[in-house]
């Protein structure tokens, strides 16, 4: 190494423009560590509308819009890298998916002797119904999956203390490092709430719940639209009942994805389809001004492992109501910078959001307060400098590793026979659909 200057090669299976806490992950340590003067090399699929300049972005064909999804399925690689991997020479191998491109990346970890970093990003089982065939096997798949995969690697980077210990729990042995991604903070602190409002023809006065995300069926938006129409059709009830010429509620939506149609059916069953603002997607420039234009952000996710938005929302002072799950509840203290909820029930989550609305303006000004303190433990300066610290230890080890053992390496074949499996069936089902038949042989069901 160059005066300890590292060489970061990362495999991901979702990048810009694909919008995602993975793609935005990947992105700001990236460049972070080139802040820190690090040369970084992403390789990524390639997807309709990336941009046509990139710097040391390595972009691999890909099938796209998987299975109805925005997904891309990523095609075997491994050749088209050789040449560049040559000239870029690097120090350590880093992963944020342990399927498709996470694959390569284990293959040419162990080819060249290099460490292998691996960030368990996602509750994997909870995407499966993207996958034909999806069941209660196929979520045991996933998690074995990226069980075996954590084991499989030197290093494993959760996200938060939560994630660590499912891991530990599914038997994961490898050493695991809390390593949340980070913040720009600054980025948020100059925020511009009222401009937003402005362009979104949003009354200044006006109420707004906000969420920020990839609008997709493991966000558990159902439940989250139902819960936020829930709050504003009571508030609107009260209001009347009390003769109050009260602003009205909105609910502002940001982000685009298979269940955006979902969300904006349940605002028109409830009568409140005005009430529903969708922003759509936004650039880097205006995330921070959407949240800023919040007066309190709703999140029902349970497939996360830390929630980047909740963290999003805090830097700009807006309160989180939240069901209590990975990744959300590090963040969250009850009633003290938003609302954690143990149960996943419609009136506790209006209700919820009910609180904050009533909350006089000294006590709302020492709620977004305390969400500011809580974003400050996340500034992308302290996280990726302690990740760099985990890469220059597991590197310095890495003579001082054992081998790989026989059995270490069936399961490394077990991981590729399931991976060529699943690009088949993905091959099979996307023809048979061109064709309007079933697709036919074994299902990943079955496996």
């Amino acid at each position: 190494m160059d005066n300890n200057r590292l060489n970061i090669l990362m495999f991901t299976n979702s990048y810009t423009p694909h919008v995602g806490g993975v793609a935005r992950s990947v992105e700001s340590f990236a460049q972070q560590y080139r802040a820190f003067d690090h040369h970084v090399l992403i390789v990524a699929p390639k997807f309709p509308g990336m941009p046509e300049s990139e710097i040391n972005v390595l972009r691999v064909p890909a099938l796209q819009k998987f299975n109805g999804s925005d997904f891309s399925v990523v095609l075997p690689v491994s050749s088209l890298l050789k040449d560049r991997l040559e000239q870029f020479k690097p120090h350590v191998v880093h992963a944020h998916q342990p399927f498709l491109l996470g694959i390569t990346a284990l293959q040419i970890a162990r080819t060249r002797n290099l460490p292998l970093v691996y960030t368990h990003h996602k509750l994997y089982e909870t995407y499966t119904h993207y996958v034909p065939g999806d069941s209660p096997t196929m979520q045991q798949f996933a998690v074995a999956l990226a069980t075996q995969y954590s084991n499989l690697a030197d290093l494993v980077f959760a996200p938060s203390e939560s994630t660590a210990r499912l891991l530990q729990q599914r038997g994961v042995e490898t050493p695991i490092n809390i390593v949340p991604t980070g913040l720009q903070l600054e980025y948020f602190t100059n925020a511009n709430g009222y401009d937003f409002r402005k362009a979104q023809k949003i009354p200044g006065k006006a109420f707004v719940v906000g969420h920020l995300g990839r609008l997709a069926e493991e966000k558990n938006l159902s439940f989250l639209a139902t819960s936020v129409a829930a709050f504003i059709a009571q508030r609107q009830t009260q209001h009347q009942q009390r003769k109050k010429n009260v602003p009205k509620t909105y609910f502002l939506l940001i982000g685009t994805g298979p269940a955006e149609d979902l969300v904006a059916t349940i605002f028109q069953h409830a009568g409140l389809s005005a009430q529903l603002l969708r922003a759509g997607n936004l650039t880097p420039d205006q995330l921070a001004n959407a949240y800023d234009a919040m007066d309190v952000f709703a999140f029902a996710s349970k497939s996360e492992t830390q929630g980047l938005v909740i963290s999003e929302a805090m830097a700009c002072g807006i309160p989180v109501v939240a069901l209590d799950a990975a990744g959300t509840r590090e963040l969250i203290a009850d009633k003290h910078n938003g609302r954690l909820l143990r149960t996943e029930s419609y009136a506790d989550f209006a209700e919820a959001l009910q609180w904050i609305a009533d909350q006089p303006a000294l006590s709302r000004l020492a709620l977004s307060q305390a969400a500011r303190k809580t974003a400050l433990r996340l500034s992308i300066q302290q996280t990726a400098d302690q990740a760099l610290k985990y890469y220059a230890r597991i590197i310095s080890q890495q003579t001082k590793l054992p081998g790989k053992t026989e059995h270490q390496l069936k399961q490394l074949l077990q991981l590729l026979a399931a991976e060529w499996t699943t690009i088949e069936e993905i091959a099979n089902s996307a023809s048979q659909s061109m064709l309007g038949g079933e697709p036919e042989g074994k299902r990943l069901a079955d496996l």
